[in-house]
């Protein structure tokens, strides 16, 4: 785990539940996020639907959603390094 704060700079939808982040400390990788959609929660009902999920914006260097859900970027993070789906990249436009 890193204790760096790290953020996302930039994202790119991928279709489906999957983006491409591109993080502050020069790391990227894809990571699928369909599990949001079988999430019971109230907040994240509207996950269910795939558009709403690609309505999806950078607020301080976090993914969030206009219902005002966002994903801790540290933590994607941490998960996206332990499975092994981050590599340095380039700055890339």
């Amino acid at each position: 785990m890193t204790t760096d704060l790290v953020h996302v700079r930039k994202l790119k939808r991928l279709g489906g539940y999957r983006l491409k982040l591109w993080f502050t400390d020069g790391q990227a990788g894809e990571w699928d996020f369909s599990e949001l959609a079988r999430r019971d929660k109230p907040i994240t009902q509207a996950f269910k639907d795939p558009a709403y999920f690609d309505r999806v914006f950078l607020e301080f260097g976090a993914l969030t959603w206009p219902n005002g859900y966002d994903w801790s970027p540290e933590a994607l993070h941490a998960d996206m390094a332990a499975a092994g789906v981050l590599r340095v990249e380039g700055v890339a436009a």
